[in-house]
């Protein structure tokens, strides 16, 4: 079933696909481009490693009940009165670590081995987690000082965007693609939610033919393998939620192919 919206789903955002929808368009775009870039290039999937707090977890474990043990017998316990009964606690919550692993695509030269292109598709966390920002940052910064090109895919409205001298454009989503012959200027497709995702061309080596991301069709052709249709419930309000300005238009688009 192809997905009903003409460009981004906005259903895919939700943090309970996201992951999942992540996942495949790492392999899809790969996917995509291995047959375009060989024999010269190869696309390489890598991961990325950290650790954040959640907020929202609970420290759950098994005590360690050598730990903090007394030396009182039972015996002895039980010879001591009480005087009162025990108070009642506040039940509280702690942070707990959580690895985050995500995954990003390289395009490198063959004979070399040179990283040529660095494909980057935005999680929530590199978005929104202080954590996860910092070190979306620090690699997004360590390509940018280099030879290597960039490619960086946010189709998330949630978050802050990724920082861009003097940005006045305000979008839903965006695709940048910094050449690294052309820094510190970049390339910006900006567009909204009822708009197509834009095609664009990805930087190889000075003079190869570049071939032409239609990540329209990507996100279309794993709407349909993966069946997110069987996982979103169309009747309910996308999240996060809507704008104001797209919520009567989305509504009217789910009634149209009776989703609604």
């Amino acid at each position: 079933m192809p997905s009903p919206f003409p460009g981004m789903n906005p259903y895919l955002e939700n943090p309970e696909l996201w992951s999942e929808c992540h996942h495949w368009m790492i392999t899809a775009i790969a996917e995509f481009l291995v047959p375009q870039l060989r024999p010269k290039y190869r696309v390489a999937v890598e991961k990325r490693v950290y650790q954040i707090t959640d907020d929202n977890s609970i420290l759950v474990g098994i005590p360690d009940v050598a730990v903090g043990r007394s030396l009182t017998t039972t015996e002895e316990l039980s010879n001591i009165a009480v005087a009162s009964p025990p108070a009642k606690p506040v039940i509280v919550n702690l942070p707990m670590l959580e690895e985050v692993r995500e995954g990003y695509l390289e395009v490198r030269e063959v004979g070399t081995g040179e990283v040529v292109t660095a494909i980057e598709i935005l999680s929530p966390k590199n978005k929104r987690s202080k954590e996860g920002r910092k070190a979306y940052e620090s690699k997004r910064q360590q390509v940018l000082n280099s030879l290597t090109h960039l490619v960086e895919i946010d189709l998330l409205r949630s978050g802050e965007p990724m920082p861009i001298l003097g940005n006045q454009i305000q979008s839903d989503y965006r695709i940048l693609v910094s050449r690294s012959e052309s820094r510190p200027k970049a390339e910006l497709y900006p567009f909204g939610l009822q708009e197509k995702i834009p095609a664009f061309l990805l930087p190889l080596h000075r003079g190869d033919r570049e071939p032409l991301v239609d990540l329209q069709a990507v996100i279309h052709g794993i709407y349909d393998r993966a069946g997110f249709d069987l996982a979103i419930d169309y009747t309910r309000e996308p999240v996060p939620p809507l704008a104001e300005a797209d919520v009567a238009w989305a509504n009217g688009l789910l009634q149209q192919q009776e989703l609604r």
